[in-house]
């Protein structure tokens, strides 16, 4: 066994990147405090192919030092756009048909292997403050809530790990539909 070099991963530049085909999710991120849990969603964006970032409220907007640090240059190859309220974003991700999930431990969240998401349908994850989660504002304005099982103490990941997970879960549904995702 040995590492792979660098031109063997098949890389693309951010321009060939931004002209591939993304898998229709889109991650929302409401509140989010950390610039560093903000860069890692970019990059996790980046390798799954995700559609678009939505920076709401007080989440930090590149070019930011700790958005960077993470980043690893991926806010230039991954769509995003900023929003001063979640409800300004979620309306607009509403009127283009998207499916609306907010990952949050609600009284009615659906575990994540318990997903059923409708074919063809373009869908907007919502993940919330490290501290406080999911405003109170967007909570109304979900179709639905995802829950990801936990067995430890805390029964809380950190909100970048989510992100990696939510977004693995739905990139792996897309290579089961088609085999052109994730092929360079």
């Amino acid at each position: 066994m040995r590492k792979k070099a660098a031109h063997e991963m098949g890389r693309v530049t951010p321009e060939i990147y931004r002209q591939q085909p993304k898998i229709p999710v889109v991650i929302i991120l409401d509140n989010i405090r950390s610039g560093l849990n903000v860069g890692s969603a970019f990059r996790t964006a980046d390798a799954f192919l995700i559609e678009e970032i939505l920076l709401c409220g007080i989440t930090a907007k590149p070019p930011h030092r700790e958005i960077q640090k993470t980043a690893l240059g991926s806010t230039e190859s991954v769509s995003w756009r900023a929003f001063d309220s979640i409800s300004e974003a979620l309306a607009d991700l509403r009127r283009k048909g998207y499916l609306i999930l907010g990952v949050e431990q609600t009284d009615n969240s659906v575990l994540l292997q318990d997903l059923e998401v409708p074919e063809m349908r373009p869908c907007a994850l919502v993940f919330g403050n490290e501290v406080s989660g999911i405003s109170d504002e967007a909570l109304p304005l979900l179709d639905g809530a995802v829950e990801i099982p936990q067995s430890g103490t805390k029964h809380s990941l950190n909100v970048s790990v989510c992100v990696g997970i939510l977004c693995w879960t739905f990139f792996r549904g897309q290579l089961a539909k088609s085999g052109n995702v994730g092929k360079n």
